[in-house]
């Protein structure tokens, strides 16, 4: 267990920070640790995203964009951490990761750091590595091996990036010009031009058998030093496209096989702090497969809080060093976040996924309206904290907006015929640009309550 690095100025209240950003983690860490009189910080590059409005944000902060300038965003990053009463940093996106494990020995100095060390995180950023770390736990995963070395093109195989985050240490110093890409189905056949791919991706990706299943199977975990010390399991019913994707709606579960699975590969990395193992099942064998694992807070956090795993909190109580005891959470009940499954529909009327049988909208539509009635669980919109809904449906309607007029500038309609997963249209919303400062005081905005 470790416990916070600095001592708080008497009479202050102890601090977290949590980036902001468009998934609704950000919100469900203010709303679990916000009502327990923790004072909270969120820094983003966007003042519009939505937990900036949530009335459990105590303070907000403009941060430098880590996509376009990580080094500058860690930088301040590390400011933030040196503040007084500052207890410790919430990774909710893979940048948030790679900076705090890649500085974890000057973050040390001043908060308590419950993320792994950069080599432990390397084994889980680089899918290469990731899949050789399943190999020896015994972890089934599907065929995978790197695009300069797979032959048989004549099988169903996705393609994807090697790494998840664009950074210096994977990609080399020209890494902030790179596009990681996105995860592209490839039709049996036809070979892809390899050379021409590499150029695109500015990296060598990984290819893939393909596992025909939409459904996406998360194993959930809090590790200290090795040990798990909370767990959950959903199964995803529905992700942004109809081929899969981000969250849109998910059932809690409990299958002791991919509790299994998700605690040997953890317990092979020897891991140290939040984990999303993420696996697909193979319908012919009923084994679940490894796809990736998400060393950071998920997009689907709400849900998890909802069904009674306190994650936001467990986090908190592992930096304070405080024992965590989980209680039993609730199997079978579902969750959605409204604005997946607006997309969801939307990818069923406008996109195509070769490798993927498009649905039948009609039923898609029955089936997420069902859902709803019967399970009505949502990770933007509650009764005592309305307002992040509303600016994450407005940001939404914001973004369409502005895509279909550059699509009309552009003379013709907007592509939706893109085989990505990784950035869905309509899905997710583009940052306002701010500029990179440590000035912090004139970017912070006081929210007006008492420390």
């Amino acid at each position: 267990m470790q416990s916070a690095a600095h001592d708080h100025p008497r009479g202050a209240r102890e601090r977290v920070i949590v980036p902001g950003i468009t998934a609704p983690s950000t919100v469900a860490c203010l709303r679990s640790l916000g009502p327990r009189g923790i004072y909270t910080i969120v820094g983003s590059e966007d003042r519009t995203t939505p937990g900036s409005v949530s009335r459990h944000c105590d303070r907000f902060v403009t941060l430098p964009d880590p996509r376009s300038d990580l080094e500058a965003y860690g930088d301040v990053l590390l400011s933030l951490a040196e503040r007084p009463g500052v207890e410790t940093i919430i990774p909710v996106r893979e940048e948030d990761i790679y900076t705090l494990a890649a500085n974890k020995d000057a973050f040390a100095e001043y908060v308590a750091t419950p993320w792994p060390d950069f080599e432990t995180l390397r084994q889980v950023q680089d899918r290469v590595e990731l899949f050789a770390a399943a190999e020896r736990a015994g972890v089934e995963t599907p065929e995978t091996t790197l695009l300069d070395e797979w032959d048989d093109w004549s099988r169903e195989t996705i393609i994807k990036p090697r790494y998840t985050v664009a950074a210096p240490e994977y990609l080399g110093h020209d890494a902030g010009l790179s596009d990681i890409g996105s995860t592209v189905y490839h039709e049996p056949g036809t070979p892809p031009a390899v050379e021409s791919s590499l150029n695109e991706w500015g990296h060598v990706p990984i290819v893939q058998e393909y596992v025909p299943d939409s459904r996406e199977y998360g194993f959930f975990a809090l590790y200290d030093e090795g040990e798990a010390v909370a767990t959950f399991q959903h199964c995803q019913k529905r992700g942004y496209k109809y081929s899969g994707g981000p969250s849109a709606y998910r059932e809690s579960t409990d299958i002791p096989e991919l509790e299994a699975a998700g605690l040997a590969l953890l317990d092979e990395l020897e891991w140290h702090g939040l984990a999303m193992v993420e696996f697909l099942r193979n319908p012919e064998t009923g084994s679940f497969e490894l796809m990736e694992i998400n060393p950071r807070f998920w997009s689907s956090l709400p849900f998890s809080v909802r069904a009674g795993a306190d994650f936001p909190y467990y986090y908190w109580q592992l930096a304070r060093g405080e024992p965590i005891s989980q209680p039993d959470y609730e199997v079978g009940i579902g969750g959605h976040l409204l604005r997946g499954e607006l997309c969801h529909l939307h990818s069923i009327l406008a996109e195509d996924y070769p490798l993927v049988e498009r649905p039948s909208f009609l039923s898609a539509v029955s089936d997420v309206a069902t859902s709803i009635v019967r399970e009505p669980r949502f990770d933007y919109a509650v009764a005592d904290d309305p307002v992040p809904f509303v600016q994450d449906g407005w940001n939404f309607v914001r973004s369409a907006a502005r895509e279909q007029l550059s699509a009309v500038r552009a003379g013709g309609e907007a592509d939706e015929s893109s085989p990505a997963v990784g950035s869905p249209a309509l899905a997710e919303q583009e940052p306002t640009p701010k500029p990179a400062t440590a000035d912090l005081e004139a970017l912070e905005d006081q929210r007006g309550r008492t420390n």
